[in-house]
């Protein structure tokens, strides 16, 4: 018997990653163990959140029609369906960008006391902000950190454009300091393309993080405990002919992603103690991916992903495939040890 019976999976999010974390999330509620749990699916947006269906363990999945879904009772989170009334006892929490991933689900859930999947609400606040995030990581010795400027929006500096290019060069990357799947990232290659950039950065966030270009390979690495110690899945390395790992990339097949990474041993022990040990000093729990860039040796962080895509196609269930490790014993381990 595991330490619980009826699982709550939240996606749908106030960002502009909703839909993906809708297959996310629907993916992974398809693959939670119904032999050992029922797994009740709740849709999240905007304050409004809705059992849009469920499936009791060892039954079928059951669609609630659009215009009859139940709406959860924040008071202690709970949902009254087919006039029973029943309350979660564990969340998986597949919500991409706020509030899934930058604490405000969290923290909701710690102060009710009701466990869930993801890191907690101050882990994930410092990790979902990419500036906040580096500055735990400057000064270790496995991991580098590329040059930045910090921009808050409404911020007032004379010559941005110039001070920026002449600290970091060209090319160089603009994004939100918060948010995810390359939403308003842009890679800027002429002084020109400079203001554009921050605009487009803006319409996500209202801070921004100028950063430097670090020529090399991109490749990613999640970890988990697996209630024991820290595990390392299988390194990826992400080949893709568009200028960077862009929405495009990840989500319409305008990329190759590597499992396992086509790197040294030596170079992917690097990589997954690398891992293990920003887990450990970030505070981590439940499965996180980590994002870098391979420059020769080098290796530079690039960003923490705490609530990490779970689509069929995506990162994490390739490294767990490649792994040999069913997803949904897999599953099992994150619910029964975050």
């Amino acid at each position: 018997m595991g330490k619980y019976s009826t699982i709550a999976v939240i996606y749908g999010s106030d960002s502009s990653e909703w839909e993906i974390s809708c297959r996310s999330g629907e993916f992974t509620a398809s693959r939670i163990d119904g032999n050992r749990y029922s797994v009740y699916e709740i849709f999240a947006r905007f304050g409004r959140w809705h059992l849009v269906a469920y499936r009791k363990k060892n039954a079928v999945r059951i669609i609630i029609p659009e215009d009859s879904r139940p709406e959860i009772d924040k008071t202690d989170f709970s949902v009254t369906v087919a006039g029973e009334k029943v309350k979660f006892d564990f969340a998986y929490i597949m919500q991409h960008g706020t509030p899934g991933e930058n604490g405000l689900m969290q923290g909701y859930l710690e102060m009710l006391g009701i466990p869930f999947s993801s890191c907690s609400s101050f882990v994930s606040t410092i990790t979902f902000d990419k500036f906040t995030c580096k500055n735990y990581l400057r000064n270790v010795d496995y991991v580098k950190c590329a040059d930045d400027v910090f921009i808050r929006q409404g911020e007032a500096v004379p010559g941005l454009a110039d001070k920026v290019i002449g600290k970091l060069g060209l090319p160089l990357f603009v994004k939100p300091t918060d948010g995810g799947s390359s939403f308003g990232v842009v890679k800027v290659k002429k002084r020109e393309e400079f203001d554009d950039a921050v605009k487009t950065a803006f319409s996500e966030g209202k801070m921004i993080l100028a950063e430097q270009f670090i020529p090399g390979r991109e490749i990613t690495d999640a970890v988990y405990f697996d209630g024991k110690e820290l595990v390392a899945l299988p390194v990826i390395e992400i080949v893709t002919d568009h200028e960077f790992f862009d929405y495009d990339a990840k989500y319409n097949g305008f990329s190759e992603e590597i499992c396992p990474a086509p790197i040294s041993a030596e170079l992917t022990a690097k990589v997954q103690e690398a891992s293990k040990k920003i887990y450990g000093r970030l505070g981590c729990s439940g499965l996180v991916r980590v994002d870098y860039i391979l420059s020769g040796e080098d290796l530079y962080f690039l960003e923490v992903n705490t609530i990490p895509g779970m689509t069929s196609a995506s990162l994490v269930p390739k490294m767990v495939r490649t792994a040999g490790l069913d997803i949904t014993d897999f599953l099992t381990q994150i619910i029964e040890n975050s």
